[in-house]
C-alpha cells in the first residue's frame, strides 16, 4: 500500500443523501423510474417548470440591456433588492409605524437559503455566543452541518409524533420549558416544515413566541417556502410576522430563499434578517458592518443574475400578479399530489392510516414509511425516496400516482 505523505487531518464524510439518491435516480435505466427525493418542483409530464413570471423577467432583462449587468454590487448585496426582500418577508402590518419597523431590521443578500442559515449561524456564534442551537426532531439535515461547522452545540426538540404521524407540540414546549436556557438560539421553520410538512397552527406559534420571549430565547426562522406551500406570501409568512409585531422587544433573524417560489434553485438567492428589539434600533447598521466583515471574507457577495430577476418582477405590480398567480399553481399542483396519493391509498385499503398525507403541507410527506419499505420501494419499484420516509410530493403526477400507491401497499403488505 502506497504511503500518503501529507499534513492533512482527513476521514471520510457520509455523502449527502439527497444528492446521492438523486445520482442513483438518474443513471437508473427502468421506465417507470419515480424521483421523490430532491425538493424541486416538476410538472404533471415530471418536467422543470421556469415560471412564466421569472420568462418574462428575463426577456425584459435582455431588452434592458443594463452595461452594468455583471459587475460587482455592494458586499451587502444589491441594495434594491434588499428591500424588496424585507418589505416580502416581514409586510410591516401591525402597530409598528413602517419606518420603525425598517429601522429594527438589519439586511443583507446570501447565496440562497443554506448561505443565509450558515450565515446568520456564523454572526450568532461570533457575536451572540450561544451554549445551544435547538434543532426540531427531524429537522433539515443540512441544519446540522450548518451549526456543526460554526461551532455551536447541537439539542433537539421533539416535533414529530411517530405513533400520530401529526405535531408534538407538547413535546417540544415541554422541552424548552424546561431545557432551553437564556440565550440559546431556536431554529425555526417558517412554513411547510422540512421534512415533516406539518406546522403549527397560529395559536401554537403564538405560544412559541411568548416561551421565547419569556425564557429569552433567540428565535431564528428558516423561511424556504414562502408563497410556495399555501400559495400566498401573507399566509406562508405569518409566524415570523407574528414575532416581529408582537414581540417588538426580543431580537430574533430570518433565513430567506427564493429558490423555491421563485424555482430559482441554481442561481441561489437569499436574504439574511437580522431584527434588533425597538430599544436598539441604533445597531441595526452595525450588525450590517459585521455581516458584510464575514460577507467578503466568505464570497464578497451575492450573485447577480438571479436577485435581477426577482427585483424585476416585484417592481413591476404586472408580473408580480403573475407570479401570485404561478405560485397558486405550483401550491394548487402539490395540494392535488397529496390528495391523489391519498386516495389511491384508501381505495386500495392498504394497511395503516394515511390521512396524515393530506394534512401535512408543502412539499414534502413524511409519509411513515420504515428504511425497509423505503429501500424495498428503491430495489423493487425503482421509487427513490429517503430513508427516514420524506417525500417530495412534486414528483407524484396523474401518470405516476396509482404506480406509486400500488407500490407502497405491497411492500407493506409484503412485510406484514
Amino acid at each position: 500500500m502506497t504511503k500518503i505523505d501529507t499534513r492533512l487531518n482527513v476521514a471520510p464524510v457520509p455523502p449527502d443523501e439527497i444528492f446521492a439518491l438523486n445520482g442513483a435516480y438518474a443513471v437508473d435505466t427502468f421506465p417507470q423510474k419515480v424521483s421523490l427525493g430532491v425538493g424541486v418542483y416538476r410538472t404533471d409530464d415530471g418536467k422543470p417548470w421556469p415560471l412564466p413570471s421569472v420568462q418574462k423577467a428575463e426577456k425584459a432583462l435582455v431588452v434592458d440591456d443594463d452595461l452594468f449587468r455583471h459587475e460587482y454590487t455592494a458586499i451587502e448585496g444589491d441594495v434594491p433588492f434588499l428591500g424588496l426582500a424585507r418589505n416580502l418577508m416581514f409586510g410591516f402590518e401591525g402597530k409598528q409605524s413602517e419606518e420603525e419597523a425598517k429601522a429594527r431590521i438589519a439586511t443583507v443578500q446570501t447565496v440562497a437559503g443554506t448561505g443565509a442559515n450558515h450565515l446568520g449561524a456564523l454572526f450568532l456564534a461570533h457575536h451572540m455566543k450561544p451554549r445551544s442551537v435547538w434543532l426540531s426532531n427531524p429537522s433539515w439535515a443540512n441544519h446540522q452541518t450548518i451549526w456543526e461547522l460554526a461551532g455551536v452545540p447541537r439539542k433537539t426538540y421533539p416535533y414529530y409524533h411517530a405513533a400520530t404521524r401529526s405535531f408534538d407540540f407538547e413535546g417540544m414546549m415541554n422541552t424548552l420549558e424546561t431545557e432551553a436556557e437564556e440565550g440559546d438560539a431556536v431554529l425555526l421553520h417558517a412554513c411547510a416544515h422540512n421534512p415533516t410538512g406539518l406546522d403549527p397552527n397560529k395559536e401554537q406559534w403564538v405560544a412559541i413566541a411568548d416561551v421565547c420571549e419569556r425564557k429569552k430565547l433567540f428565535p431564528f426562522f428558516d423561511s424556504a417556502y414562502q408563497g410556495f406551500a399555501s400559495g400566498s406570501v401573507e399566509e406562508d409568512a405569518w409566524a415570523v410576522r407574528y414575532f416581529f409585531n408582537h414581540k417588538p422587544d426580543m431580537e430574533m433573524c430570518v433565513a430567506q430563499s427564493f429558490s423555491k417560489n421563485f424555482g430559482l434553485y441554481g442561481q441561489r438567492v437569499g436574504a439574511f434578517h437580522y431584527c434588533t428589539n425597538r430599544s436598539s434600533t441604533s445597531i441595526r447598521d452595525i450588525v450590517v458592518n459585521n455581516l458584510c466583515h464575514l460577507i467578503r471574507g466568505e464570497f464578497s457577495m451575492g450573485p447577480r443574475v438571479g436577485c435581477s430577476i426577482v427585483k424585476k418582477v416585484l417592481t413591476s405590480d404586472e408580473l408580480t400578479a403573475d407570479w401570485h398567480q404561478d405560485l397558486q399553481v405550483m401550491s394548487s399542483r402539490i395540494k392535488t399530489m397529496r390528495r391523489a396519493l391519498y386516495n389511491e391509498l384508501v381505495r386500495l385499503q392498504t394497511p395503516g392510516t394515511w390521512e396524515h398525507i393530506i394534512e401535512q403541507n408543502g412539499m414534502f410527506s413524511y409519509t411513515g414509511l420504515s428504511p425497509k419499505q423505503v429501500y424495498a420501494l428503491k430495489d423493487k419499484y425503482h421509487i427513490y425516496l429517503l430513508k427516514s420516509g420524506r417525500a417530495s410530493i412534486s414528483g407524484l403526477s396523474e401518470k405516476n400516482v396509482a404506480y406509486v400507491a400500488q407500490a407502497i401497499d405491497d411492500v407493506i403488505r409484503n412485510e406484514n
